[in-house]
């Protein structure tokens, strides 16, 4: 472990050491870790398999990883509406979404530290990630989602040995029945949305579009956003890499959401109040007080983001925003890249939605170097 490794509570500021098992303040709050120093061209490890090449980026030394191959996903260059992305194809990953990156940091640490059974709550690709990592690293696995989740979503983490729990109640109450599990000693919580150490895992998204693209940083980064971890794995990375001097400026975030459920949107088109207490208030007032609809992106249907300020601040601080589609706009871009060949979860077919509009608005121009992160596989959600 780096000397400096300590987790940070971003509401208090306060460091707090990195103990077996914590995944919260004693504030029941989430945590972040410390920001790290950087990594440089020279630090890359190409002996190790997928985004354990970044492995000397991390916070913790792990010198026996769960590896399943994930990471080094394509970046493909596509039409679209007289631009020229790059298309990350997240699909890609073992498990067929993004959050296998996550998975492989967070319980190759939590394994380290001592886990033998792990708790996580989700009715879709975060619990199938936890569930393949947990069976590829000899963890027991519980999965706890709402009664209402289709069967069909379930499917992958059953496959993969993951006892499931279904919860009747909205989806805040799997959570609760999973930390109270976890409280009871049934096993160490290791949620996509909780434990800062699934960030370190997303946080190489920023790595491979810097070593792809020549050692340099895109212009922009579209992706679609639900909790944030790829928005704030994205932005902890490029943060890095600046600061150990690899790059010379952050590329622009923009996150998009569905408009019928799209708290980051809301929040970040309010003015932030003067004072951080204030700010947090007005903030998460905005969040709520958009009216919240089914959508067919439901990866991103996350009505009460726990980490909202840090995803607020990392928009601003790279001169991105927000977007929210209309499920119309979805569809038609999920139709869009289906016909070029991207076969995508509606989730992922919102940043594409998002990237005409921010086109159409001049936000991002034709001839910039701009990465569109598809997240899931259209498998998912076949049907």
């Amino acid at each position: 472990m780096s000397i400096d490794a300590a987790y940070v509570d971003p509401i208090s500021g306060a460091r707090v050491a990195i103990e077996p098992g914590r995944w919260r303040s004693n504030a029941g709050d989430p945590l972040l870790l410390a920001p790290g120093a950087g990594i440089t061209a020279a630090d890359i490890d190409a002996g190790s398999p997928g985004l354990w090449r970044y492995r000397a980026a991390f916070a913790i030394d792990v010198p026996d990883p769960i590896s399943l191959g994930e990471g080094r996903t394509p970046l493909v260059p596509t039409e679209w509406h007289g631009a020229r992305p790059l298309c990350k194809l997240e699909w890609a990953s073992p498990t067929g979404s993004f959050k296998d990156r996550g998975a492989s940091v967070m319980l190759s640490v939590l394994r380290q530290q001592g886990a033998t059974s792990v708790i996580e709550d989700s009715s879709g690709n975060g619990g199938a990630s936890i569930a393949a990592y947990g069976a590829a690293g000899g963890l027991d696995v519980t999965v706890f989602a709402p009664a209402s989740t289709s069967p069909a979503k379930l499917v992958q983490a059953r496959a993969y040995g993951a006892r499931i729990e279904l919860v009747d109640g909205p989806r805040e109450a799997s959570q609760s029945a999973a930390i109270g599990a976890a409280e009871r000693g049934d096993g160490w919580y290791a949620s996509h949305n909780w434990q800062p150490f699934f960030l370190e895992g997303t946080k190489t998204l920023a790595y491979e579009m810097w070593e792809d693209l020549g050692f340099r940083a895109p212009d922009a980064v579209v992706m679609p956003v639900g909790a944030g971890s790829s928005l704030l794995g994205c932005a902890f990375g490029f943060r890095e890499l600046l600061r150990a001097g690899m790059i010379d400026r952050l590329p622009r975030l923009y996150a998009a959401q569905p408009l019928h459920c799209s708290p980051v949107d809301a929040a970040f088109h309010v003015k932030p109040a003067p004072g951080a207490a204030a700010a947090r208030a007005a903030a998460f007032q905005a969040a709520t007080a958009r009216p919240v609809m089914p959508t067919i992106a439901e990866g991103t249907a996350i009505a009460r983001p726990l980490r909202l300020m840090p995803m607020l601040e990392a928009l601003r601080e790279s001169g991105g925003g927000t977007v929210a589609v209309p499920e119309a706009g979805i569809r038609n871009a999920h139709a869009g890249l289906a016909a070029r060949g991207l076969y995508v979860e509606p989730t992922s077919a919102t940043a594409a939605a998002a990237l005409e509009v921010l086109l159409d608005r001049g936000a991002i121009r034709p001839d910039e170097t701009t990465v569109v992160l598809l997240t899931g596989s259209g498998l998912k959600a076949a049907g």
